[in-house]
């Protein structure tokens, strides 16, 4: 799922704008890092997105969707296809690692041994399987991304949107976190990660795109996190 911005504004009452005439074409398939300082717009975009918040001006598409126009029913279908992965983790504390991600699927009527089935092999993937009775309290901040991570990706979406999802971990464990994500992107997602890590950015260059007071201020193929000296 390709995802197009033309000329996208929001503004917050009174006069908050937090984006201004953003353009902005992601192709399916891509990894891009949305770096800038705090208050830059990055959560915005990825909020615009997901359709959490509604644009002021302009147009978003989402493969087939106008996301400034969409109804209802069809939101709901076009957020099965998109995850999203927060910088905290939002897990439900009451519920065992296998029930927080078994829970997307149970919400949109998944047979039961479906479920069991696809959250024991996504669990796998994110290395949380020998956690799985475990419940958040008991993990540790890295855990509890992974087990954030397997839920955003359950359900095999076209577009992964992460903010900060390294924030609160310490370099190792935030290193495993950026691996795990390379690693769905390799499978097919399109991957959109707001973050201030400089260190990931350097080591794991992709496309960077730089916001500054709601605009877009750089857009650089495998770029670092600050400008090169030569761009």
């Amino acid at each position: 799922m390709d995802i197009r911005l033309q000329g996208v504004s929001k503004i917050f009452p009174p006069d908050i704008r937090a984006l201004e005439d953003v353009y902005l074409s992601i192709p399916q398939g891509e990894f891009v890092y949305l770096v800038g300082t705090t208050g830059s717009g990055k959560t915005t975009l990825l909020r615009l997105i997901s359709r959490e918040a509604q644009i002021t001006r302009g147009q978003i598409y989402a493969g087939s969707y106008n996301l400034k126009k969409i109804p209802t029913l069809s939101l709901a279908i076009y957020r099965r296809d998109i995850g999203v992965v927060f910088q905290d983790f939002k897990l439900l504390p009451d519920l065992t690692v296998m029930e927080n991600v078994a829970f997307v699927l149970e919400v949109i009527g998944v047979p039961p041994r479906e479920i069991s089935e696809r959250v024991g092999e996504v669990l796998e993937r994110v290395g949380m399987w020998r956690r799985r009775f475990l419940r958040p309290p008991q993990l540790s901040g890295g855990e509890q991304q992974r087990v954030a991570i397997a839920r955003a990706v359950i359900n095999s979406p076209a577009v992964l949107l992460a903010d900060e999802p390294t924030g609160n971990l310490d370099t190792r464990t935030a290193e495993d976190i950026m691996q795990l994500l390379l690693s769905i992107n390799a499978s097919g997602s399109t991957v959109i990660m707001a973050t201030h890590n400089k260190y990931l950015v350097d080591a794991y260059r992709q496309r960077v795109v730089e916001l500054r007071a709601g605009r877009i201020v750089r857009d650089e193929k495998r770029g670092r996190y600050d400008v090169d000296g030569d761009f």
